[in-house]
């Protein structure tokens, strides 16, 4: 065992992203190897890799689009000639998230979100779990949407294809622990990275969103990314060996 982690990697599906590479940092900072899966943003996972590396642990980096399954099954199978083991796999995967009302929501952006996050999602299970249930066990990671418990105002895009996958966590929990494999679910709030700043830098999220947004937060800041990144480790870690089918809401008490 290595700092609660089993020899081999975790996989981070959207490593190269805003969250998704504070989430490997997290990993590696936790005493584990990482593989980074990215789609397009290389340059981006070249960095995360060498940040990885330098923190004294292997990384490697691995190019697919999440909703070829083709492309999947072959960066799975690269990572684990890499690794040896996939010991986790982090689904923080995702498309910038357009924030528009249910009745205004173009048929092909809503098929590509489900596209990407559904159905993404799904490939990556199909693609990892002969690995993980050869090895004994491991653990998958979904990072979710706080959404889910008080609705946020036009981000259905997000919440609704992310809804599926808690099904699919609670699914693979189920089905899958008779495998020693566990399933859980990190549910994201308004985090300072990635596409929340990218929306904000497109005037997306104005002043009043802002002020309306902080009512709802019990902690009166915005998240930072590596928040994210300690509670996947803690669920991926053992020292979450007896939780499975579960969330961990990390949004600074949104809605409550």
């Amino acid at each position: 065992m290595n700092n609660g982690f089993p020899q081999g990697a975790v996989l981070v599906l959207g490593g190269s992203g805003g969250i998704g590479r504070a989430v490997a940092l997290s990993f590696a900072r936790a005493g584990t190897d990482v593989a980074v899966a990215y789609r397009s943003k290389q340059a981006e996972a070249e960095k995360v890799a060498g940040e990885i590396r330098a923190l004294g642990h292997k990384a490697t980096i691995h190019q697919a689009d999440v909703t070829q399954p083709a492309q999947v099954e072959a960066i799975v199978a690269a990572a684990l000639r890499e690794h040896q083991r996939i010991h986790t796999v982090v689904f923080a995967a995702g498309p910038v998230v357009e924030q528009m009302l249910i009745g205004a929501t173009p048929h092909d952006l809503w098929r590509k979100s489900i596209d990407i996050e559904v159905h993404g999602f799904f490939n990556v299970v199909q693609a990892t779990l002969p690995a993980l249930r050869a090895a004994g066990g491991g653990s998958y990671v979904h990072l979710g949407s706080a959404g889910h418990l008080w609705w946020p105002h036009k981000d259905g895009l997000s919440v609704a294809p992310k809804a599926a996958n808690e099904a699919l966590i609670r699914g693979i929990a189920k089905e899958e622990g008779v495998n020693g494999i566990r399933a859980n679910s990190v549910l994201v709030g308004v985090i300072e990275a990635g596409m929340f700043l990218e929306l904000l830098e497109r005037g997306v999220f104005d002043r009043k969103w802002i002020d309306e947004t902080q009512k709802l937060l019990a902690l009166k800041r915005w998240g930072k990314p590596e928040e994210i990144g300690h509670a996947a480790v803690f669920l991926a870690s053992d020292k979450a060996a007896y939780i499975t089918g579960q969330q961990i809401n990390v949004s600074g008490g949104f809605g409550v």
